[in-house]
């Protein structure tokens, strides 16, 4: 049977490839590029065969992306080196890297982000996607990964892409239940998130945070003890010549503010378990934001109310204590423009960005108001389970439409060209501001200098890409 599939996917390989022939060609190695204009036209197709094709189509089209994405210079890398950097004060403190979940037609979106940092020589920044995003966006990490090495190639980006896993947390109540099997979830994420090409991965089990005990260091002992666990597996199975960047968390979004305190916690407790290995890169914490912000009864957003002043203390006892590029904001796409500039002020390493992309898409006048009413239709036959007893109709579908976006995936991939076109316009207009608030114009030749990501090539497929059963994720992060 086994052997069967192989010939199968070698078969739909070869057919793939003769579609590309005088384009690339076969190598011992990979794939050699012989006509990169003509790569670059065919890159729509590739990308949506490596996403919407059968099993075999998908293999084939994502060993081509990757092995053509390696030809050209374009790698999977990991921030590690140039976090560690920010930590010895080698690399001055006038960005903040913008590290971006595209949940929504990842392919064009990435692409307008690759051309928005073209534009502004940025090098400076990361796609991401979290273990809930993965479920409720039906995205595995292969896919992700073909669609933004896919963007890439399309827009003429090359250099290292920073691709992260997000996000990769511990549910507190499954955790309760099963620890082995909720680590072991989480292990075998990882392994498959690497095999992707996530050479970044964000370990949060500050869900296990116990803010009942009586002393910071009991309170942040089994976050420490499992961070580092995570750590010493991750270590094991990089890549050669690849330092995986791993970030770790002290308070969860949506609960108290993380202090500095907190931090010598947590890394006490850390650095005694996670062996002889490299440590973490840089810490998550909680300034007063919560996950796609707060939505008021009318669906509007309520002001976000971030405390920069924890921001630049914990992320400076983080460089000047524990080498680490600082300290890291999650939830703050939904911030009022003129907010995002403080970040760069306060020392921020990174900020993750999500909802505001999103929204841009699903809200976008490009749209069909048929589709868009599809989705409200189907979150009231399917997600009424997310609706809180107090929450507004407004509300509810706020907070709730991201739970159609996996199954309207294709739908909103596959929306008129000069639908298409217009929202990825905006979108880029959209990076463009951002980039240049956070300070990563320029960011390019500090990335060139100190990230030097080696060639990976991946082995043939010897099979169909596999389905991977679905797990709950109503109780975790973004």
């Amino acid at each position: 049977m086994k052997e069967r599939a192989g010939i199968m996917a070698q078969a739909k390989l070869d057919h793939l490839l003769a579609g590309f022939a005088g384009i690339v060609e076969r190598t011992a190695e990979g794939l050699a590029i012989k006509d990169g204009s003509a790569l670059v036209g065919r890159a729509d197709g590739l990308v949506r065969d490596a996403v919407f094709g059968d099993p075999d189509v998908k293999a084939a089209a994502r060993w081509i992306i990757w092995e053509s994405a390696q030809a050209l210079g374009i790698r999977p890398a990991s921030i590690h080196s140039l976090y560690m950097a920010m930590g010895r004060g080698e690399v001055a403190g006038t960005f903040t890297v913008p590290a971006m979940n595209l949940r929504m037609v990842t392919y064009d979106t990435a692409r307008a982000a690759f051309r928005a940092a073209r534009s502004l020589d940025a090098g400076a920044l990361i796609f991401e996607i979290a273990r809930s995003e993965i479920g409720y966006t039906g995205q595995r990490p292969a896919e992700y990964s073909a669609a933004l090495l896919g963007a890439a190639i399309r827009e003429g980006f090359r250099g290292p892409v920073f691709i992260q896993g997000d996000h990769f947390q511990t549910s507190g109540k499954r955790y309760a239940a099963d620890p082995a099997g909720e680590i072991q979830a989480i292990r075998d994420l990882i392994v498959e998130a690497m095999e992707a090409g996530f050479f970044n991965i964000d370990i949060d089990s500050s869900t296990l945070v116990d803010l009942s005990k009586p002393t910071l260091a009991e309170q942040q002992s089994l976050n420490a003890e499992v961070c580092a666990d995570f750590t010493r597996f991750i270590r094991t199975r990089e890549p050669a010549g690849v330092t995986v960047s791993i970030g770790g968390e002290i308070g969860e979004v949506g609960r108290k503010n993380s202090t500095p305190e907190d931090l010598d916690a947590f890394m006490a407790g850390y650095n005694a378990l996670k062996g002889p290995h490299a440590g973490i890169s840089k810490i998550s914490i909680q300034t007063g934001t919560s996950h796609g912000g707060v939505v008021q009864a009318d669906g509007t957003l309520a002001q976000v109310a971030i405390d920069f002043g924890v921001l630049k203390a914990v992320g400076a006892k983080a460089r000047a204590e524990y080498g680490m590029g600082g300290a890291v904001q999650h939830g703050a796409s939904t911030l009022p423009e003129h907010a995002f500039h403080r970040f760069v002020e306060a020392g921020t390493c990174e900020v993750h960005l999500a909802t505001a992309f999103q929204s841009l898409v699903m809200d976008h006048p490009a749209v069909p108001e048929t589709l868009r009413r599809e989705t409200i239709e189907w979150l009231k036959a399917n997600a009424a389970d997310e609706r809180n007893p107090k929450d507004t109709e407004a509300q509810f579908l706020y907070k709730a439409r991201k739970k159609a976006i996996g199954p309207f995936k294709e739908r909103f991939w596959s929306l008129p060209a000069e639908a298409r076109a217009a929202i990825g316009a905006d979108l880029e207009k959209t990076f463009v501001f951002l980039f240049g608030q956070l300070g990563v114009g320029g960011t390019r030749e500090i990335v060139d200098k100190l990230v030097l990501p080696p060639a990976v090539h991946k082995p043939v497929p010897e099979g169909g890409v596999a389905a991977v059963k679905g797990e709950h994720v109503g109780d975790l992060a973004d």
